[in-house]
């Protein structure tokens, strides 16, 4: 069920799983409604894709760093189609300094209301196994992510009670 989210600039024209791009079609225009602008930097990527940026990032910076920002083939987020990252067309594009934007602070503090979540918390880096991306959020639907929300629960590893992200050893 991939959709390109209607009326949400997407820079590489990436679908997701419909009730993720219904989402962020509410999420984005809320968040313009609140004079913040959003978009998409990406969404769903197949398995080639994400087999590529892996295989370029390990090239650049080798396999070790590479383990702490990107997935490996097959166990990326953004395969499901639930994942999208977030950008606000300033000079934080896939950087941490976006949390600090005020499109990264809002995201982060309303995301629940629409379902998603920002998968990797600063602080987390242990648990989640990625480093902080406050641009990359997961759709979970809105009943878990507003309990994680009140509960302070930063990730799905403690909300689910699971054991810390394991390495690919």
């Amino acid at each position: 069920d991939l959709v390109p989210p209607a009326g949400v600039d997407n820079e590489f024209a990436q679908p997701l799983r419909d009730p993720a791009a219904r989402a962020v079609e509410e999420l984005v225009s809320a968040a313009a409604a609140d004079g913040v602008t959003l978009r998409i930097i990406s969404a769903y990527r197949d398995a080639a894709t994400q087999a590529a940026l892996y295989t370029n990032y390990v090239a650049r910076d080798g396999q070790a760093a590479a383990d702490t920002y990107s997935a490996r083939p097959g166990h990326s987020e953004h395969q499901t189609g639930l994942a999208v990252d977030f950008d606000d067309y300033g000079n934080c594009y896939l950087s941490t300094c976006f949390g600090e934007t005020a499109a990264g602070s809002w995201v982060r503090e309303r995301a629940h209301e629409f379902g998603f979540i920002l998968r990797y918390p600063l602080g987390s880096e242990e648990i989640t196994g990625f480093m902080y991306e406050p641009w990359h959020f997961r759709f979970i639907g809105v009943e878990i992510a507003g309990e994680m929300h009140e509960r302070g629960i930063a990730n799905l590893e403690d909300y689910f009670g699971l054991a810390a992200a394991p390495g690919y050893d």
